[in-house]
């Protein structure tokens, strides 16, 4: 519907508002009825205090549902996985991931310290920068310096660990890479700080430069999570293949992946179905996750599957993931949302290495799960078996409403 010209979305002041009055604003603009007003004008587990401190201008709250994927052993720990998410398959892939791993053990998982990456962007457009003795002879004095004030996190282990560099000549500029352990936060806040105070510094120090962007990278590479199963053949038995043939196929498919860029699309989204719902759950940033993990997939310079799938000598399927996999467990959304802190004690209120190994072990199992479909029986006849749920709803509900897009699906072959 074209919105009436006498409408503008050039509100001034509209932040200031209060949610209620930001929303009949909202209401009038697009002309909603009252019920559907109703549906995003909503807090659920949440408040209007919080939501407005979460973001700016808001309105409500938007659900998703939240599940539970069953089966889990990690590091010979039982677990139960929250889950928030829309897609039908989800829930019931990753469980059956974990139950097929299970058969040879469950997952193994490890990581590295959670060490986030800033970069801080020097620009020599006249004069030299300085050499790599200059810049080694300053190193300690700069990580002395960034760590300078920090000190509740140096006292738990944190703080600027370690500070890099490289120049980018078809930019003319010098960048410097500080590498910080943020402890239990996913860390943002911590490395931009950082960030910011050493730029200035290095500003005085190189006169000659002019400061570029200073901020943290989501392509955490000193920063990763990494799982590994390992699933007898047995596991894969069924009335149509074998299970040596079924970890024959698996592989296959795997490989495919591997030289082929539109499969690996698909197959890493598969990973990440099982990941951005324990993210999400967890109050994590998932978006910032998905980006890093998939630069990460291009690291040999061609876009490749996140996970390794191979058949060992005893016949049995043998997958593992390694990702980066910045997460927190304190501070912002995960510290402040009940739903997220009631999430984390369901885990078992894991640190953030240990929060990052579980999510990496469900992107695996979510994984195995896709793969097995595909290598039997097709995709399609368990994700269209959900699928036909949500269908058949639809359609209630525009038959109530307009016969029409009912005669439409029956049409196609959706509804019998």
């Amino acid at each position: 519907m074209a919105t009436p010209p006498a409408l503008s979305s050039r509100i001034p002041g509209f932040y200031e508002l209060c949610s209620r009055e930001r929303m009949r604003i909202a209401a009038q603009f697009s002309e909603l009825s009252l019920e559907e007003e109703q549906s995003l004008h909503h807090y659920g587990a949440l408040n209007p205090e919080l939501t407005d401190t979460f973001i700016e201008n808001a309105i409500g709250t938007f659900s998703l549902p939240l599940g539970v994927a069953t089966n889990f052993i990690i590091n010979k720990v039982e677990f139960l996985i929250p889950m928030a998410v829309e897609e039908s398959s989800v829930l019931a892939a990753a469980s059956h991931g974990a139950k097929l791993a299970r058969a040879g053990g469950g997952f193994v998982t490890s990581s590295s310290e959670p060490i986030m990456t800033g970069q801080i962007q020097l620009k020599f457009l006249a004069g030299n920068p300085p050499s790599d003795e200059e810049l080694t002879a300053l190193k300690p004095y700069l990580l002395a310096y960034a760590n300078r004030g920090q000190d509740r996190l140096l006292a738990r282990h944190g703080g600027a660990k370690d500070l890099s560099w490289y120049f980018i000549a078809e930019i003319s500029s010098l960048v410097l890479q500080l590498q910080i352990n943020t402890g239990d936060a996913m860390g943002a806040n911590i490395v931009n700080t950082m960030c910011e105070k050493v730029s200035v510094r290095l500003k005085e120090l190189f006169p000659s430069c002019e400061l570029g962007l200073r901020i943290l990278t989501n392509l955490t590479t000193s920063r990763i999570a990494r799982a590994s199963c390992r699933v007898p053949a047995a596991a894969f038995n069924n009335t149509n293949f074998s299970g040596d043939e079924v970890i024959d196929r698996i592989v296959d498919a795997w490989k495919f992946a591997w030289y082929d860029v539109y499969r690996a699309t698909t197959h890493n989204k598969g990973v990440m179905n099982g990941i951005d719902p324990v993210l999400i759950a967890t109050g994590n940033d998932w978006r910032a996750v998905e980006a890093g993990a998939h630069a990460y997939s291009c690291r040999d310079g061609h876009y490749r599957p996140m996970t390794l799938w191979s058949k060992g000598s005893d016949g049995a399927l043998y997958g593992s993931l390694e990702i980066p996999l910045a997460v927190g467990t304190v501070g912002g959304v995960t510290k402040l949302h009940p739903s997220a802190q009631a999430a984390l004690k369901l885990l078992g209120r894991p640190n953030a290495q240990q929060l990052a190994e579980i999510i990496c072990a469900v992107g695996l199992a979510q994984n195995l799960s896709a793969l097995r479909a595909l290598a039997s029986e097709g995709i399609q006849q368990g994700h269209m078996a959900l699928h036909q749920k949500n269908i058949a709803l639809l359609a209630t509900h525009r038959e109530q409403t307009n016969v029409e897009p009912v005669r439409q699906l029956r049409h196609q072959g959706f509804l019998h």
